[in-house]
């Protein structure tokens, strides 16, 4: 009892009143041995307290303004022991100091009785401990620690204060990124979109001096909006300044009042954040698209994911004239969860309405926007329609026509050089009659809701599409053994070597493609631009979705396909001439006919896709009807073939064409 008596009458000079709520509350004792002082001062990294016989020196980075502050009050005169503790209130940006019976205000304007820190102050200093400590952050439960004389705490992001020197700091960095990666790959896209997001977070963090705020001048700037949530405004418009010299002279948004009715009403206010970036070097797709000005918006609600407003935000585009045959869509950068590829640009849910110097998206969601730039062709959409209808009727009389021929052609011949050239022709037709099948279907399962069934067409159609031409190639080589070869030997089991190549090759490609990434194939949109009124739409096929693997693997196919077959052909049309000079020419004519149909000659027809004015237009109708009733017209050409044979009293006088006939038995000319 008299421990406890001797503590009670002790000279320890009590605390005032407790405050409630603080973020970040510090208490301990001090033994006051003689006159001393509290010295507050700005400290950017964290929180310390240190204390020596002459100052209670605090640092932190806890200030109201961009100042750095360094002040100091004479403590009370009375020595002894004395409670004293450090609280921190956020809401009310307070930094306050309850030294025994007296307070102190140190994160705002000091009162007179606050004079700065004098240089006598600087001198080395006795330290003394600090006992019986405690501290706590907003959320934690109170800790005690040993006595010291100095402690350290690092300053949480969650109550350390942004000050705009900070956000300054943040785009000044990322613009020196983004100047020195114009183009960069799907890692550092992803590590400068992190970047980017530590902004936004700072952004609905900083200080600002009035209801709206811009920061930064170069190709990165930011502007934070204030919204009461008292104000429940109709809507919000925001207009950048004008830059005459870019492509992308601004931008103006629109925002509905139906997004602040949605958002959290229990906040006193609301933070839109703009970014206005100049640069596309951190949203970049594979499919390397051209952003109008290489302007890009982001536009966010604070604390809030923002989809599938009843009135859509109004995001303006001002530009110049652009070209004739330029398209604008407005889109949206999608981040893609896996690591195959960096994200790419969709117009889901966005709708574009083309003027001749602004452009305005109407979208029903917030995130990063941008025009996307696409060369519009010069095709009206009644051409467009005809040109489907074309091919849907087409492919389906090619693919009945295939299955007919082939069943012909399988009872038709029992010679062993008919056999092996007819087998040929049926699986050629057999890879007519399923790429014509796929790509009748391929829409149809775009637009189910399955996207297995979705990846499922897609590698199915670019199997069937590598089998036609692989085939094509093989009748191309099969032309060269009846034609070329001096020396027309048998080889054994010589068709299963060539299903094993027109079959087994196009196979292996497609799985080594669906391995290395199954996303390769799928839902696969393609731009459909109608010239009357400036709308667009878009077309959704189960397909390649890299064009990086489409140009080299289809395209290059189809071009050494095209280039051998092309010389065969040419070795085909010399040798009827050195051999037929007064044969019938209508004969030889049909001959190679049929025999460019069966070599893909006509499918070179689509280079001349990428002309202009009506020569484009009508290479393209010609391109559609020949080659969507390509098993048709081989149908065609081997009942023609068929009848001129039976008519043909002379087999010997017509051997240079019947070679290449269903129904001829010559092996070669000598």
């Amino acid at each position: 009892m008299k421990v406890l008596l001797l503590l009670l009458l002790s000279p320890l000079q009590g605390v005032g009143a407790s405050v409630r709520q603080e973020d970040f509350r510090f208490c301990g004792e001090r033994n006051q041995t003689e006159s001393s002082s509290v010295i507050y001062k700005h400290n950017p990294a964290n929180i310390s307290i240190e204390n020596t016989a002459q100052a209670l020196i605090i640092k932190s980075p806890f200030l109201p303004s961009r100042r750095n502050f360094s002040y100091q009050s004479s403590l009370p005169p009375t020595l002894g022991r004395y409670r004293f503790c450090i609280y921190w209130f956020k809401p009310n940006r307070t930094l306050r100091l309850a030294y025994g019976k007296q307070n102190f205000l140190l994160g705002q304007d000091p009162p007179s009785s606050i004079t700065q820190e004098r240089d006598t102050q600087k001198t080395e200093r006795t330290k003394t401990a600090i006992f019986n400590v405690s501290y706590v952050f907003k959320g934690q439960k109170n800790t005690s620690l040993d006595s010291a004389s100095e402690y350290f705490f690092p300053a949480s992001l969650e109550i350390m204060p942004v000050w705009e020197q900070d956000v300054e700091g943040q785009l000044a960095a990322l613009d020196r990124l983004l100047a020195q990666a114009p183009a960069s790959g799907a890692t550092a896209q992803r590590s400068l979109r992190h970047k980017l997001g530590a902004l936004e977070r700072m952004l609905a963090q900083v200080e600002l001096k009035g209801q709206n705020q811009t920061f930064g001048k170069a190709a990165l700037r930011a502007t934070v909006l204030r919204v009461s949530t008292a104000q429940a405004p109709r809507h919000l418009a925001f207009a950048s300044p004008r830059e005459e010299s870019r492509e992308v002279q601004g931008f103006s948004v629109d925002l509905p009042s139906s997004l602040f009715v949605t958002a959290k009403k229990e906040v006193a206010e609301h933070r839109v954040l703009l970014v206005d970036i100049n640069s596309q070097a951190m949203f970049q797709d594979e499919n390397s698209s051209h952003i109008l000005g290489d302007k890009v918006v982001g536009i966010s609600l604070v604390d809030m994911v923002v989809a599938n407003l009843s009135d859509p935000v109004v995001l303006t585009f001002f530009h110049s004239q652009l070209l004739r045959n330029v398209t604008l869509l407005c889109v949206f950068w999608q981040e893609d969860s896996t690591a195959a590829s960096s994200g790419n640009w969709d117009s889901y849910g966005c709708t574009t309405v083309e003027g001749d110097r602004q452009t305005y998206c109407r979208c029903n969601h917030l995130t990063y926007f941008a025009v996307l730039m696409v060369s519009s062709p010069e095709i009206t959409y009644i051409h467009r329609d005809y040109l489907s209808i074309i091919t849907y009727i087409g492919c389906l009389i090619s693919a009945l026509a295939s299955i007919c021929t082939i069943f012909f052609l399988y009872f038709r011949s029992k010679q062993r050089d008919q056999i092996t050239s007819m087998h040929i022709h049926m699986n050629l037709l057999g890879a007519i009659f399923l790429l014509d099948f796929t790509f009748l279907i391929s829409e149809h399962l775009a637009a189910s809701s399955s996207e297995a069934a979705c990846r499922a067409g897609g590698l199915f159609l670019h199997f069937s599409l590598l089998s036609c031409l692989t085939w094509m190639g093989i009748e191309g080589y099969n032309l060269y053994r009846l034609v070329i070869e001096v020396f027309n030997a048998y080889h054994d089991h010589f068709l299963l070597k060539l299903c094993l190549v027109g079959w087994g090759l196009p196979f292996c490609c497609v799985m080594l493609i669906f391995l290395t990434n199954w996303t390769n194939y799928g839902p696969f949109s393609i731009p459909v631009y109608e010239s009357i009124g400036g709308k667009s739409t878009n077309a959704t096929i189960c397909w390649i979705t890299s064009p990086l693997i489409h140009n080299v693997v289809n395209l290059g196919l189809f071009s050494l396909v095209f280039l051998f077959n092309s010389v065969m052909l040419g070795a085909m049309v010399r040798e009827i001439l050195q051999q037929n000079k007064k044969g019938h020419k209508l004969k030889h004519v049909l001959a190679l006919f049929g025999l460019s149909i069966l070599l893909g000659i006509p499918w070179a027809l689509v280079f001349f896709s990428f002309t202009s004015g009506n020569f484009r237009l009508v290479s393209l109708y010609i391109f559609t009807i020949i080659n969507s009733l390509q098993g048709f017209l081989i149908f065609l050409w081997y009942w023609t073939m068929v009848l001129q044979a039976k008519k043909s009293s002379n087999s010997q006088s017509s051997s240079d064409s019947m070679k290449l006939q269903p129904n001829s038995s010559q092996s070669h000319p000598g």
